[in-house]
């Protein structure tokens, strides 16, 4: 689990294809003196990896088919910037919210500016994924964690405030740009309790509350 609190930024050392898998390596000064261990979870732009290897700052990481069908990874190449964060402690500050590291999906920035001294920023989100994402609730930008301040259809709207947009690869990205996305845990949990598992990718409408005592 982790926070969507970036820690630093890593840079892409390679990216090889191996027999439909990638096997990254990033490197992360920053990390350089941590008590990393092979199998710890890092946030690399929000998409939880496994440590498998480490020399010095460089680390590395098997990535999945499944990651590289949900993610942008496959893109991503020696000089790639990626946001990084380790997995939380018990006795972590939980200064965002809870992230599982698991990206749902890619959405693409389609609007920029600069409000006061934040930017203004708007993402278009796979329509399969506006369900979950709800005026002032949590989301993840490429292992961000932020506030939702609007909704119209797919395209959320949210607010970086300078710190964020310059410890963060966030201010690197501009209009027609992608990133990973991870809606709110809770909301996924829910729509799975409420439809028991057995209706897909029905969505939950007021009359469906209704009939099962929810409104």
């Amino acid at each position: 689990m982790f926070t969507g609190i970036i820690e630093t930024i890593g840079v892409v050392a390679s990216a090889d294809k191996v027999d439909g898998d990638v096997q990254l390596v990033i490197a992360a000064p920053t990390y350089q003196s941590q008590e990393l261990i092979l199998g710890d979870s890092i946030a690399c732009n929000g998409v939880c990896l496994t440590v498998v290897s480490r020399e010095a700052d460089l680390l590395g990481f098997d990535v999945s088919v499944e990651s590289i069908n949900h993610s942008l990874i496959s893109e991503w190449h020696a000089g790639t910037r990626v946001n990084l964060e380790m997995a939380l402690l018990p006795t972590t500050r939980l200064g965002g919210h809870l992230v599982s590291g698991h990206v749902d999906g890619v959405a693409e920035l389609v609007y920029l500016r600069k409000h006061a001294r934040s930017w203004e920023m708007r993402f278009s989100a796979p329509a399969e994924l506006r369900r979950y994402i709800a005026k002032k609730g949590s989301i993840t930008v490429n292992g961000v964690s932020l506030t939702v301040n609007s909704v119209d259809d797919n395209v959320f709207n949210i607010n970086v405030i300078p710190h964020t947009f310059k410890v963060t690869t966030l201010g690197e990205l501009g209009v027609g740009n992608q990133a990973h996305i991870e809606v709110d845990l809770i909301a996924r949990y829910l729509e799975s309790l409420l439809l028991g598992g057995a209706i897909g990718d029905s969505a939950i409408s007021h009359s469906y509350l209704a009939e099962h005592g929810f409104a």
